[in-house]
């Protein structure tokens, strides 16, 4: 499902002040459905999370804290300050605690950043996990699996720079005319659950911290995230049949025998100066050959496949090691049009290293269904970045404290993908926008626009969340 993201124009959507009512009553109706079936499994995972304050001190409990974190990203705050100011106002603050008597009471954004400072925050990330895990126990995905099988798409990204350094763990930099300035910044794995109808899901975050390695002067890197965030995702999902989605960065060979030795199945981007006796052995076998091909149109483009398995790939000192590797080339045309209305032909060319055989029966399934899903991540990153979830905003500079506000955006982020993908909401998601609908929905708990009695009566029903076919 394609989802928009235009704003409401009011004038269009509703005739009646009793329609735009109804509208209002059936956002906040579906939104508080499926967020009611997610609850309460998560705060049960979160009040595991050991509290370090002064009991003598405390006001507000650590899941009533989280919760209002939670529920800021939601409803995507810009700033601490922002929510702090909204949150509180006194209609806002009844609508929440009616809506979500779990939240017992509204604390002040500077408990919620003086609680993360202090707790184990990838505990919050570990309560995210464990609510996908349920969702997975429930099916509640399976008629979105390729082959039966979850795709993640694994990608690093930045989430914002600094020019003074406010912790040890802060990676740094000179950039190109600036070499006596140093820049700081902070860079993250992001694995994420993609769908081939568009869905996507935050999995799984790991942050490059120059901490860990002791051993070496060199600055944490990608490569050695992902050994971190693999064995964490493995750990954390042993026996799900998974194949991972990653970008030309990972295509070598302990990358390929990780996944494998995690039974994982993987697609890899491979560009054209990369693995270069790979490419080479793999011309060779297409010119013997060339009967393994495929022609095909998809998606308004003709698609001209070619494949070679069987490729023994070396690495390592003389060759050490070996891993067999399959090369799927896809060349296609499409027509366009150009800026003065012409008609233009476009063409590209994609290649993927594959861990199974190619022939004509998969090749479609193995590239377009799952390879080219990959994209969908850095599709997600524009969305967190610049759609509302101020993924680059620095809301805070304590490195553990970062931390935590960027685990609860991601759980609002997975919170509002779950709700706009469910039959209740998709609708009214499809009408609105995707930022048209949260911004009806922050509208309408913030002023006199519920039917508060209604919202009883639906609420005392079983709340389970029912996606979209």
């Amino acid at each position: 499902m394609k989802k928009s993201t235009s704003l409401p124009n009011r004038n269009c959507l509703w005739q009646t002040p009793e329609e735009e009512q109804t509208a209002r009553q059936d956002v906040v109706k579906g939104t508080v459905k499926v967020f009611r079936a997610l609850l309460p499994g998560l705060l049960t995972d979160l009040a595991k999370i050991q509290d370090v304050r002064n009991p003598k001190k405390i006001k507000h409990k650590l899941t009533v804290v989280l919760l209002y974190g939670l529920f800021a990203f939601v409803l995507q705050y810009s700033s601490r300050r922002e929510a702090g100011r909204e949150m509180t106002r006194p209609v806002f603050s009844e609508n929440l605690k009616y809506l979500f008597p779990e939240l017992e009471s509204l604390p002040h954004q500077d408990t919620l950043h003086r609680l993360l400072e202090k707790i184990e925050v990838e505990e919050i990330e570990t309560a995210h996990i464990k609510l996908l895990r349920r969702l997975i126990r429930k099916k509640k995905f399976v008629n979105y699996l390729v082959k039966k099988r979850y795709l993640i798409a694994i990608d690093g990204t930045q989430k914002f720079t600094l020019k003074e350094c406010w912790g040890k763990e802060y990676l740094n930099r000179h950039m190109k005319g600036q070499e006596e300035e140093a820049q700081y910044y902070v860079y993250l794995l992001e694995a994420k659950l993609v769908f081939p109808n568009g869905l996507v899901l935050p999995l799984m975050s790991e942050f490059l911290n120059n901490t860990i390695d002791q051993v070496t002067d060199k600055q944490d890197c990608e490569l050695k995230a992902f050994k971190r965030l693999a064995s964490r995702l493995h750990k954390h999902f042993p026996k799900l049949p998974i194949t991972v989605l990653l970008d030309g960065l990972y295509s070598n060979g302990p990358v390929m025998a990780l996944c494998r030795k995690y039974h994982w199945e993987f697609m890899i981007v491979l560009q054209d100066e990369s693995l270069t006796d790979v490419w080479r052995e793999a011309k060779g076998l297409h010119k013997l050959n060339p009967e393994q091909a495929r022609t095909k149109a998809w998606n308004g483009r003709i698609q001209k496949f070619w494949w070679a398995n069987d490729i023994i790939y070396e690495y390592g000192a003389n060759g050490r090691y070996k891993q067999v590797v399959h090369l799927v080339v896809c060349e296609e045309t499409w027509e366009a049009i150009g800026i003065q209305g012409e008609i233009i032909s476009k063409t590209s060319q994609h290649a993927w290293i594959s861990s199974e055989p190619l022939n004509r029966n998969n090749v479609h399934t193995r590239c377009n269904l799952m390879a080219r899903q990959r994209w969908s991540i850095e599709n997600d990153f524009l969305q967190e970045k610049h759609q509302g979830y101020h993924y680059q905003h620095i809301f805070s500079h304590n490195w553990n404290s970062m931390k935590g506000y960027h685990y609860l955006m991601h759980l609002a982020h997975l919170f509002n993908e779950l709700a706009q993908s469910s039959i209740e909401l998709v609708e009214q998601v499809e009408e609105l926008g995707i930022r048209g609908f949260l911004r009806l929905l922050r509208e309408t708990i913030s002023g006199p626009w519920l039917d508060l009695v209604q919202i009883d009566i639906f609420s005392k029903g079983r709340c389970q969340i029912r996606l979209i076919a």
